[in-house]
């Protein structure tokens, strides 16, 4: 009898990157000539509930500024784009804007379902179970767990996506 084969899909991201790039933002803040006098700046907060990162910026273009810095840093840690919400900004003390990034990790019930569908979808015998945050697929053969995860790594999906502890 196959011995069942099976691989857990996640979406985390490594925290301690985040931290580094928000302090590689900050940097960047300190010797950016558009940004000399400026009010602006990048906070990460990390409770026990959200992870979160605010920003503060004087004006609407210094923050799209703002967050094209974050974003390239974000990318430079490998810290995918899909990871963070950009909530809508907000009017701040003296004339500035302030804007929450969410930083989203596990997947939420919706999302495991559309990607349990997807999965079904695909017409291969594997197994698809949510399991809290994340999904486990199994099956008795590993060429159909290949062909899930090329199939799901080319899916248009909204959030980020690891495949992990393939066994």
């Amino acid at each position: 009898m196959a011995q069942l084969s099976s691989f857990d899909i996640v979406s985390q991201i490594d925290l301690q990157e985040v931290d580094n790039a928000v302090n590689q933002t900050k940097k960047e803040l300190q010797t950016r000539f558009d940004f000399k006098g400026s009010k602006s700046s990048v906070e990460f907060l990390k409770d026990m509930k959200e992870k979160k990162i605010h920003l503060i910026a004087d004006d609407d273009m210094k923050l799209r500024n703002l967050q094209d810095i974050l974003k390239m840093r974000m990318a430079s840690r490998k810290i995918s784009q899909k990871a963070l919400d950009f909530k809508t900004p907000e009017k701040a003390f003296d004339s500035c804007l302030r804007q929450e990034v969410i930083l989203t990790q596990g997947i939420p019930q919706e999302k495991a379902k559309e990607i349990v569908k997807i999965i079904k979808n695909l017409s291969v015998k594997v197994q698809a179970a949510i399991q809290g945050d994340e999904i486990r697929v199994s099956s008795k053969s590993k060429d159909d767990l290949h062909s899930v995860i090329q199939h799901l790594r080319t899916a248009p999906l909204t959030l980020p996506i690891q495949f992990v502890n393939f066994r």
